[in-house]
């Protein structure tokens, strides 16, 4: 992900086909090793091709994907039409998470690592 994102970043300073040294500047600017096998993945998936169109084809496949907050809607209205008997599960199950506050929200795993 971060090739990526490295490469969408210098495509948005105006660099329409990014290639392996500009990834790399990126990356190093922000204390990464790059991996060339992992960067020529992703210039060759991208080379050629509109960062515009692969977002635009990316965000219709998002689209035709089910999104959690449908689920989360019918979870709660089906609470309601049972006049309300699932509230005390959802009491449980927040007690329950506040107990893991206490444990470390990145699980030792960083953006960059």
């Amino acid at each position: 992900m971060r090739y990526v994102a490295a490469y969408l970043l210098a495509a948005l300073a105006g660099n329409e086909a990014p290639q392996a040294k500009d990834i790399q500047k990126i990356l190093e600017s922000v204390g990464i090793e790059a991996d060339d096998t992992r960067m020529q993945k992703v210039i060759s998936e991208l080379d050629g091709k509109s960062i515009d169109e692969v977002i635009a084809q990316g965000n219709g496949k998002l689209a035709s994907m089910p999104a959690a907050g449908a689920v989360a809607a019918v979870a709660t209205s089906a609470a309601v039409v049972a006049g309300g008997a699932a509230a005390p599960a959802a009491e449980k199950k927040e007690e329950q998470k506040d107990s893991d506050e206490g444990s470390d929200d990145d699980m030792g795993f960083g953006l960059f690592d």
